[in-house]
């Protein structure tokens, strides 16, 4: 039976996510706070950490920090549990070295996915750690796509662009590779009807640009600003000196590019086949992912980005946003849409 140490201040919440657990077949201890937490993590050797950030004694970050900082605590993995849902915030635990970030109120399989998936490649890791016990470790190696985003921050060259500013076309000679900072970009490129087809969105946090990763060949897609956006870019030279030496993060990197190969395969699909009420209620949801932090906020994008994305002529989607609106399923003010029911979106045939 595995251990779950939880460390959390709200006694409600401690008392109900540990009986949460024992139903699943874990072995739970709990703590009131974080220093009581670091002491129970030491004695007990837990197979993973759930812990809450805003505590008395010692927060979450402080248990992290100093549980690394010991031999045998410093591979137990780590999930932050909590309110802070600010980027910077979670950023800041990532790179602490949490393994994952789970948001209150949060659904229970996601809580008891992420501990068994952590804890599965906690044993993974560990058997390549005995496995290569002789091996030098250099500290410098980069484990993660989270590590390579801050080595793009630290080392790369901050960009801005307005709303609407292209920040390379289809065919430029392909020399940089973008992390977004902040803002809304899109890729796009000409078919050969000359009309324009939407083939990624890319949020803040996310990178873009690899695409052509080889630097003799020219990017494959128009990349444009959406909204007012600070990029940070790495020259693709510097990219594949990183890759070379880190096979993990090249490993990582080719999955994020299968992913995206995959996503413009099923929208090619979708316009093959879907109808345009299908379409335009699959962008909308896809435009409310990618730039909502919360599922009901406002969605502000042009009827024409719309359009381009679904695949569809913009009289059609107007029609089709209109229709949408009698039924409730959103509301729509000027440009602004708001997502009123995401499940009978998902549902529309």
């Amino acid at each position: 039976m595995k251990k779950v140490l939880l460390i959390e201040d709200d006694a409600v919440l401690r008392e109900n996510t540990a009986e949460l657990l024992e139903l699943s077949n874990f072995n739970v201890i709990t703590a009131p706070n974080g220093r009581v937490g670091v002491t129970k993590a030491k004695t007990e050797l837990p197979d993973i950490v759930v812990c809450d950030i805003m505590m008395p004694e010692l927060d979450g970050y402080g248990v992290l920090k100093d549980l690394s900082g010991v031999e045998d605590t410093k591979y137990i993995p780590f999930i932050f549990l909590s309110a802070k849902t600010e980027r910077k915030d979670v950023r800041r635990g990532m790179d602490l070295g949490a393994d994952d970030y789970i948001t209150k109120p949060f659904e229970e399989d996601e809580l008891l996915s992420a501990i068994h998936s952590r804890i599965a490649k906690a044993a993974i890791l560990k058997d390549e750690r005995e496995q290569y016990s002789n091996s030098e470790n250099n500290e410098d190696d980069l484990r993660s796509l989270n590590d390579l985003k801050n080595f793009f921050e630290d080392n790369g060259d901050e960009e801005s662009y307005k709303k609407g500013d292209v920040i390379y076309e289809e065919g430029q000679h392909s020399n940089k590779v973008f992390l977004i900072s902040r803002g809304l970009v899109k890729c796009n490129k000409l078919d050969e009807q000359g009309k324009y087809l939407t083939t990624a969105l890319y949020k803040e946090d996310d990178l873009f640009g690899y695409n052509s990763i080889n630097q003799t060949t020219p990017y494959q897609e128009t990349a444009t600003a959406m909204q007012d956006s600070e990029l940070v870019a790495l020259s693709k030279q510097t990219l594949e000196d990183v890759l070379d030496s880190n096979h993990k993060v090249t490993l990582e990197l080719i999955q994020l590019l299968t992913d995206n190969i995959t996503d413009v395969k099923d929208q090619l699909l979708q316009m093959a086949y879907s109808s345009v009420k299908r379409r335009t209620a699959k962008t909308l949801l896809k435009f409310a992912e990618k730039i909502n932090r919360k599922p009901n906020d406002i969605i502000r994008v042009s009827r024409n980005d719309l359009a381009s994305v679904a695949g569809v002529a913009q009289e059609s989607l107007i029609r089709t946003l209109s229709s949408f609106k009698d039924l409730g399923l959103i509301e729509i003010e000027g440009r602004n849409i708001k997502v009123l029911d995401e499940n009978k979106l998902h549902q529309v045939t």
